[in-house]
């Protein structure tokens, strides 16, 4: 009886892809994943998802991070409800925050005098300090419309007078920030970030678990895992942006691995070789 040669070539196909020669183009990957807490002793990573990814987890993230660029700082500043001084401000420093490290180290004496919002939270925290002798203004608001010579050079000797004391005490804006809480909209830009870095994890997930994904594995009650028949070539080891836990510690890994055929590869998963991620989930 003829064999069809349909049929035969199938035969032949199925034969080479089954040979020693064919299997000896694949590798495997074995690891362990355990991580150590303070003062503890190491626990394995039980039953708990690792995921083999064709690029690293931090390159994927970039690639998604370059189709969600994120809220524009000098966009939402056009927004806010503030003086044009304090947009300057704002845009020229990259800073959007009127209060901690950041701002202070941005803030000069010459921005406290420039910018309205600055100088009227600088005097009112100086107005009602009373171990120090802090400037008095003489100019009279009718004065502007009255005299307004008069007004804009008493208004000229008192700004002098502050930037002379601002010259003298420069720690005295330490406390400037408790007057701007009111137009401060650092939680408003922190809100709109939060909510970026979300559709950021996401998009990156997706990337990872879709397009760079070779394969996923559960690790078992040692913490150990093993993935056969991997074509050759260079890989991760991720646990995606899902940090493990044992007690206080916390991990996540993107470990590159190197399979190659025909041989099994080894890969010891700690806390020493975690990477941290800017938006792990807590």
């Amino acid at each position: 009886m003829k064999v069809p040669f349909r049929i035969f070539l199938c035969i032949v196909a199925a034969i080479i892809i089954s040979s020693p020669a064919a299997t000896a183009q694949s590798g495997s990957v074995q690891f362990t994943a355990r991580i150590t807490p303070s003062g503890g002793v190491d626990e394995p990573v039980r039953s708990f998802p690792f995921y083999l990814l064709r690029k690293s987890y931090a390159d994927i993230e970039r690639e998604a991070a370059g189709t969600f660029p994120g809220p524009d700082t000098d966009s939402f500043i056009n927004t806010l409800d503030i003086s044009p001084e304090l947009k300057k401000w704002m845009k020229r420093n990259q800073c959007v925050n009127l209060t901690g490290e950041e701002f202070f180290k941005k803030l000069k004496i010459d921005d406290v005098l420039d910018v309205p919002e600055f100088f009227s939270a600088y005097v009112e925290r100086m107005t009602g300090d009373t171990t120090v002798v802090f400037p008095t203004p003489k100019y009279k608001a009718e004065d502007k419309t009255k005299d307004p010579e008069k007004y804009a050079r008493l208004k000229k000797q008192y700004y002098d007078a502050v930037h002379a004391f601002l010259v003298q005490n420069p720690k005295s804006t330490d406390s400037i920030d408790m007057a701007l809480e009111g137009v401060n909209p650092g939680h408003k830009w922190e809100t709109l970030r939060a909510q970026d870095n979300v559709e950021l994890e996401r998009h990156t997930a997706e990337l990872a678990q879709g397009t760079y994904l070779a394969a996923r594995i559960e690790t078992d009650v040692r913490g150990e895992a093993f993935l056969r028949g991997l074509p050759a070539g260079n890989y991760w080891l991720s646990s995606l942006n899902i940090p493990a836990t044992a007690g206080d510690a916390r991990a996540l890994w993107d470990v590159p691995v190197v399979i190659r055929p025909g041989q099994t590869t080894y890969v010891a998963l700690s806390s020493i070789n975690s990477v941290a991620h800017p938006h792990a989930k807590p």
